[in-house]
């Protein structure tokens, strides 16, 4: 059963996430910000990170940036529902260039998280 790790620092979020995914078949672990997150996934490494990119303390981007720095192999799906810029890119944009795999905008079908889930622990 692949593990997966659910940031976000919306609780709502990640319940639905969370009975998403383990409907699915994995086993779901969650982090309320990127620090958490972190400690998580140093304590045991998860296929997969579902990553909300603005968070209170340490955001998605800066978090992925040290997971990636720490555990080059990390898969991760960056997620947020903020439209904002930094420059002219967007921060979904940003996030691939750090190293998500794929970007959610929010709301998304939660039909499309695990089809997004499904397809990284394949590759």
């Amino acid at each position: 059963m692949a593990s997966v790790l659910i940031v976000d620092d919306e609780d709502q979020i990640r319940t639905l996430m969370r009975a998403a995914l383990e409907r699915a078949g994995f086993q779901v672990q969650e982090a309320a910000d990127g620090k958490e997150a972190l400690a998580c996934y140093r304590q045991q490494p998860f296929d997969l990170v579902i990553m909300d990119i603005l968070m209170p303390d340490q955001d998605g981007l800066e978090s992925i940036i040290q997971l990636r720095r720490e555990f080059p192999a990390v898969k991760v799906i960056a997620i947020t529902g903020g439209s904002d810029m930094i420059g002219v890119l967007n921060f979904l944009e940003v996030a691939r260039m750090l190293g998500a795999r794929r970007t959610l905008q929010k709301p998304f079908d939660l039909a499309a998280l695990v089809e997004a889930a499904e397809s990284e622990l394949v590759h």
